[in-house]
């Protein structure tokens, strides 16, 4: 519609309405509109080709999306597959910008082109940077959590030959971590080590993965519980006879005995690395070329050309403005300052042990938080998500005491659920805070805009799976002030913690710049969550150890929200009475994630078309 509006004011602006007959004006539109649409289409075409070749070399991304395309492999993680997969996009890119002139393409197609050209840029960036990845360096995705991680929450089996896919799988895993180790050791002698307290971690999960049944003689290990109970479903279903489950118990149990030796092959590098791994100041700038490795880090992150120094006063002006409608709100409830809500919540609501009840409780409570919100959707959104929710504990072999929650979309056909991973495990927080949690995880937020990304139809089939830190995570954060909008909030507590929340996210921004950009150390790190982000002490030294394992990453929270807010401001403003609430929305998340960047010119677009 928005193409005919601009087709029809177009033959207006150059003939004169009133000159021109009503019967002439439809074939000029109707042409315009027609050859605009076929380019689209034939856009789509190439990029959906295109696309298809990128899953036959990232067949996990496939799984994710739910293609069965290499569902029997793993990624392949060398530098030589790395460089084919940049090669093939560069190619990629020159044949679009061949083949296509963006200027006669809709604003939604030249949104499409924008980001297919955007990629080859990310991974030129990530390519030239990728000694400071290597494999077991991260918090959240080192390599001998996620190869079962993904194994557990993503491969889904419905039916035998899945489950063989499966087993595959288990069996590619030790050549994957064999890679891990070779990566480690050529980042080591680039002089890029992994801080001391990550290579305990993975010592501490390797060991959990091949501890218990089939390696011994405790309870079942995670993989072979799994295992079991994807089988079991199998046959409980009919898909399967008793015999074939039980060649295919052995399979999987043949596959596990397999890969135990590769994870002790992990474990004796990390029990080598040990002695000197580095501890104290381990930001981007202890590292050779740190300062142009974390600025790439910000770009790749935020989607903006920010720098440090910008990022780190952004984040002090958003912590003294939160701190002061913390203020407010806490006046407003009868309480002197913040200062003295804070007390209220720790005498009525104080941190306790995990126990199994408490934590049946939590995920009962936090289940039902994202049942209500859900029930507010409509008068909000237009798109609305499709599939079930659940919120779930953390895989064994990944929980960490105070370990950040996050979400998994569901799959494009909903077989499998959106989720919420939650840890349980070390003392709880307050419980108000559970539903500014749900809205940012769940509904609206995190798993209700993967429902809507993986639905899509008409776009390019790339973007039901491509993400960016910015959008995605600046989405969440919008969710949770939205949240407060719809009514989802019980009482002040909960719209307090709120603000905790993007409190904590403002100081993300002082505390990753402070370790990567201005030599603090791990210890003044957690000090300023703790005092400043109101994280309770497990949580900050948590979060911080993420920082420092994913440089720039916590920053894209805070910059995405931002620009979504500024974005909704400017909307409002210029288009009074005709803004549309429902409709931004709308926009925001009907397409996928995308550059900042990209948001803006669509969102412009979107104001021009409705003025």
């Amino acid at each position: 519609m928005r193409d005919v509006i601009r087709a029809a004011a177009a033959a207006a602006l150059l003939c004169g309405v009133s000159a021109l007959p009503a019967v002439a004006k439809a074939p000029v539109k109707t042409a315009a509109s027609a050859n605009r649409a076929a380019e689209d289409a034939r856009l789509t075409a190439f990029l959906d080709a295109e696309f298809e070749a990128e899953l036959k070399m990232r067949p996990q991304l496939a799984t994710r999306l739910g293609s069965k395309v290499g569902e029997d492999r793993l990624d392949d993680i060398s530098d030589a597959a790395a460089l084919r997969l940049l090669e093939w996009r560069r190619g990629s890119v020159a044949k679009m910008k061949a083949g296509f002139s963006r200027a006669k393409l809709s604003p939604e197609a030249q949104a499409n082109y924008d980001i297919w050209a955007y990629e080859l840029e990310r991974a030129e960036l990530a390519y030239r940077n990728r000694v400071y990845s290597p494999p077991f360096y991260s918090f959240l995705y080192s390599a001998h959590s996620q190869l079962p991680n993904f194994l557990v929450n993503t491969h889904n089996v419905q039916d035998a030959s899945d489950m063989r896919a499966y087993n595959a799988r288990l069996r590619a895993i030790p050549a994957v971590l064999d890679e891990a180790i070779a990566q480690s050791k050529r980042s080591d002698a680039a002089g890029v080590r992994a801080p001391k307290f990550e290579i305990e971690r993975v010592i501490e999960g390797s060991k959990a993965i091949i501890a218990g049944t089939p390696f011994g003689d405790r309870a079942d290990s995670p993989l072979w519980a799994d295992a079991k109970a994807k089988i079991e479903k199998l046959q409980a279903a009919g898909k399967v006879t008793p015999a074939e489950a039980e060649a295919l118990r052995a399979e999987a149990r043949s596959a596990l005995l397999a890969m135990r030796p590769a994870y002790e092959r992990v474990i004796a590098w990390a029990e080598s690395e040990l002695p000197t791994a580095p501890s104290g100041r381990v930001g981007a700038i202890s590292l050779p070329g740190g300062a142009a490795y974390y600025a790439a880090a910000l770009k790749l992150n935020t989607t903006t050309d920010l720098t440090p120094e910008q990022v780190h006063r952004i984040g002090l002006r958003e912590v003294a403005r939160i701190e002061g409608e913390q203020d407010a709100l806490a006046r407003k409830a009868g309480f002197k300052d913040r200062h003295a809500f804070y007390a209220e919540r720790a005498r009525v609501a104080p941190p306790v042990p995990w126990t199994e009840e408490t934590r049946t409780a939590y995920l009962r409570q936090a289940n039902a938080a994202i049942a209500h919100t859900r029930e507010l959707l409509p008068n909000y959104f237009g798109l609305l998500p499709a599939y079930k929710v659940e919120v779930v504990r953390e895989p064994s072999f990944s929980e960490v005491a105070g370990g950040a929650a996050h979400a998994a979309p569901p799959s494009p056909d909903g077989t499998r659920p959106g989720r919420v991973y939650v840890h349980l495990l070390g003392t709880s927080e307050d419980p108000a805070a559970v539903y500014d949690l749900m809205c940012h995880e769940g509904i609206p937020g995190h798993v209700m805009q993967g429902d809507i990304q993986v639905r899509q139809t008409g776009a390019p089939k790339f973007r039901r799976g491509y993400g960016y830190v910015a959008f995605g995570e600046g989405w969440g954060l919008y969710a949770e002030a939205l949240c407060k909008e719809m009514g989802a909030f019980p009482d002040v507590a909960a719209d307090f913690m709120r603000l905790e929340a993007e409190l904590f996210r403002a100081a993300r921004l002082v505390v990753d710049t402070g370790i990567h950009a201005k030599g603090w150390t791990e210890e003044q790190a957690v000090q300023y969550m703790i005092e400043t982000g109101r994280s309770p002490p497990e949580q900050a030294r948590s979060e911080v150890r993420r920082y420092i394992t994913l440089p720039g990453q916590a920053t894209g929270y805070k910059i995405g929200m931002l620009k979504i807010m500024e974005l909704r401001a400017r909307a409002e403003k210029q288009l009074g009475p005709k803004f549309d609430l429902k409709g931004f929305h709308d926009l925001l998340i009907g397409s996928g994630s995308q550059p900042l960047s990209v948001l803006e010119r669509r969102v412009n677009d979107w104001i021009a078309a409705r003025r």
